[in-house]
């Protein structure tokens, strides 16, 4: 089990950033959330085993990739009993 927070930066805000990361991550078994930041950036946190995290994070820089402009991701602790991916705002 991995924790991974990841902030992307660039066009992330306003264009269904989170919506599509949450629709990616419902069809892997992983936990977490994302939201926007006040400093234009969108932060996601995300849970689970390392090969479901990478395939998420793969969907997720693959479908936006025009959107980004750059991501950096680091490892958490875990989070027990969480549950769901949402969006948080």
């Amino acid at each position: 089990m991995q924790r991974r927070i990841v902030i992307y930066a660039g066009r992330v805000q306003g264009v269904g950033f989170r919506a599509t990361a949450q629709s990616i991550a419902s069809r892997h078994r992983v936990t977490g959330w994302v939201r926007n930041e006040p400093d234009a950036t969108v932060r996601l946190e995300i849970q689970g085993a390392a090969d479901e995290v990478e395939a998420v994070l793969r969907a997720i820089a693959a479908r936006l990739h025009g959107f980004i402009s750059s991501s950096r991701a680091h490892e958490a602790a875990a989070v027990p009993d969480e549950s769901g991916f949402e969006i948080r705002r």
